[in-house]
């Protein structure tokens, strides 16, 4: 236990220390503009923030991935703020945390498996699109000195490592070129122009909402979505962490983690929220491994609001959006190109579907339900190919199987086997097949019924354990079929 809090909490810590720094500061003006998406105070976006970041620290299963207010989340909230008001978002935000332990209870983070690399893709590579054109906003049609800032922020993230990398780029870049827009002064937008900050810590409240059925029929809808497309993001999230630090983490745990944080963020005047990739990646680059960074980026964010929140409105845009450029273009899986030539041409569709899917409805979770929908469409497809061949010898008539036995590849099985035979001794070696599930026993049923409506004696031949057990369990069979 020791061992693990040393691990997880002490490893290099003025690397984390400084990797959380460089997120709280790129954490502002994202909690600011998803709050405004939402319809709500920027407050209460940087008092979630705040609150998941540090908790998730305390309780998540992936150390050094950020978590936070987010613009998914935040989509899916918009009707109920515009027509119930912020207090319905509150208790929506404690109902989904409710649901996300739940979910972590019961081991959620095992589906996490049957998310094909096809769509892991779709899903990174749709991120970083998305995080990219919100930047547009903050670089294109304000100012030449706006390129000018952009273009400085991108120069110094990409050389400044070669020479100088104990202190994290991004870091350097805001210092330095904010200490620079106040001392000289340009015609940029600043993290003030999109919203104001109040200097104060967040206080615990009871949702101002009615505790009826009613009010549970109004945000239950909302609670379940932002649970489940929360869970995605997150649970993705911390796998493409894993791969990048070569490390494991639990998803289950994960799952609770999430759950908690959004509860607890829900009693004090927060919305939803989930890990940023954005983010995390720029956590990751920075050098973090450890929840001391996670911990660091919730804490300063708070810190910075509250003590120093004059100079925080004052940093650039065009700074943190070519922070944030940089990030997605790390963040892009550029092979994919590559993997669109090679891999099979479902795959590939699976892939732009995903990532279509996502950019045109802003809804990870929809677009990976969808991709993992048509991968298994085109896997069932895939294997339900039977192949089945007859031979005749002496006075049998063998008819042999080959392939994956299920409901999807009955019909082709049986579209192959000849029934016109009378008075033979006819086996069916399933030696090279599996029986998957009922449909596939009552084909044998079919089969062998139909055989000795002819006068055939029927042998079903060499069935492994597996199948042998769900024939004995479910078939019409007697002993004297099976051999």
């Amino acid at each position: 236990m020791i061992e693990k809090f040393k691990r997880e909490w002490l490893t290099s810590p003025g690397t984390n220390i400084m990797a959380g720094i460089v997120v709280a500061l790129a954490l502002i003006p994202e909690a600011i503009a998803f709050s405004i998406i939402a319809g709500v105070d920027p407050m209460v976006g940087l008092y979630a923030s705040f609150l998941i970041a540090v908790i998730i620290s305390l309780v998540g299963g992936r150390p050094a991935m950020i978590s936070a207010a987010t613009g998914a989340v935040a989509l899916l909230v918009v009707p109920l703020v515009r027509e119930y008001g912020v207090e319905y978002l509150f208790a929506a935000t404690i109902l989904m945390g409710v649901i996300q332990i739940i979910l972590g209870i019961f081991k959620v983070g095992k589906l996490l498996k049957f998310i094909p690399n096809s769509v892991m893709i779709g899903f990174v590579n749709a991120l970083a699109i998305m995080i990219f054109m919100a930047q547009l906003q903050h670089i294109f049609g304000i100012s030449f000195d706006t390129y000018i800032y952009v273009a400085i922020t991108i120069a110094i993230l990409y050389l400044l490592p070669k020479f100088l990398k104990k202190i994290p780029a991004p870091l350097v870049a805001l210092v330095v070129l904010t200490a620079c827009y106040i001392f000289f002064g340009a015609e940029v937008r600043t993290v003030g122009d999109l919203g104001s900050i109040e200097k104060s810590l967040p206080s615990f409240i009871i949702p101002d909402v009615p505790f009826t059925l009613e009010t549970l029929k109004i945000i239950f809808p909302y609670s379940l979505s932002m649970a489940i497309v929360g869970l995605v993001e997150s649970l993705l999230t911390a796998r493409i962490v894993d791969n990048a630090t070569d490390t494991y983490s639990s998803k289950n745990k994960e799952s609770r983690g999430q759950g908690i944080a959004n509860f607890v963020t829900g009693f004090f005047g927060g919305m939803g929220g989930c890990a940023m990739i954005g983010q995390s990646v720029i956590n990751v680059k920075s050098g973090a491994t450890t929840r001391l960074s996670t911990f660091t980026a919730g804490a300063v964010l708070m810190l910075l609001i509250i003590v120093f929140g004059d100079l925080v409105v004052q940093i650039p845009m065009p700074i943190l959006a070519g922070i944030m450029v940089v990030v997605t273009i790390s963040t892009f899986d550029w092979k994919t190109f590559k993997y669109m030539k090679a891999a099979p041409r479902t795959d590939v569709f699976v892939m732009l579907l995903t990532v279509g899917i996502i950019l045109v409805t802003d809804n990870l979770a929809v677009g990976v339900i969808a991709g993992v929908f048509f991968s298994a469409i085109f896997f069932a497809t895939k294997i339900s190919k039977v192949k089945v061949t007859s031979k005749l010898t002496e006075n049998h008539y063998i008819f042999l199987f080959e392939g994956q036995i299920f409901f999807a590849s009955i019909d082709t099985m049986i579209e192959q086997i000849e029934f016109k035979q009378y008075d033979k001794d006819i086996r069916l070696d399933f030696s090279q097949a599996h029986l998957w599930d009922d449909s596939a026993v009552d084909a044998i049923d079919t089969m062998v019924r139909k055989f000795e409506d002819k006068g055939n004696t029927v042998y079903v031949d060499k069935l492994n354990a597996d199948s042998r057990k769900i024939v004995k369990e479910l078939s019409q069979l007697n002993e004297q079929h099976l051999t």
